[in-house]
């Protein structure tokens, strides 16, 4: 990712944090949807998970500029995953797809672009962490 990127990223998720509960409803939603199976790993009140989300997701957005410090934390988050269930064709752009939904018009081809080359970076680690392989997130 360019530094240009990860501005752009910043500057589009201090828009999403500002609907942070309705766009955490909004990825969950989206989620089962497109994968029902995971459903079963997630509690029924979803109110804290939904802030773990978008807490995970500003402390990941905040650290791009350093991406190396971030990736511990993505490693260890990957890990939990693995016990809970998770399997690499759980990582699905329903992210993508809610941060295309939250911005609207400020979702423009350039942030775009950048949210794909971070979600890939990221994805792509925590998989590879999780699996001992690298694998692209569908």
């Amino acid at each position: 990712m360019t530094p240009e990127q990860v501005k752009l990223i910043q500057d589009s998720f201090s828009k999403v944090a500002s609907i942070s509960e309705q766009a955490a409803v909004i990825f969950y939603d989206r989620l089962f949807e497109i994968a029902p199976s995971v459903k079963a790993m997630f509690p029924s009140d979803m109110t804290e998970q939904r802030k773990k989300l978008m807490a995970t997701l500003a402390v990941v957005v905040n650290g791009l500029s350093n991406l190396q410090s971030i990736l511990p934390a993505a490693s260890a988050l990957a890990t939990r995953h693995v016990s809970y269930g998770a399997k690499p064709e759980h990582y699905p752009v329903a992210l993508l797809w809610t941060l295309e939904k939250g911005l609207g018009d400020a979702w423009t081809p350039e942030v775009a672009a950048a949210w794909t080359a971070a979600y890939g970076t990221l994805s792509g680690h925590m998989i590879s962490e999780a699996y001992g392989k690298p694998q692209a997130a569908e």
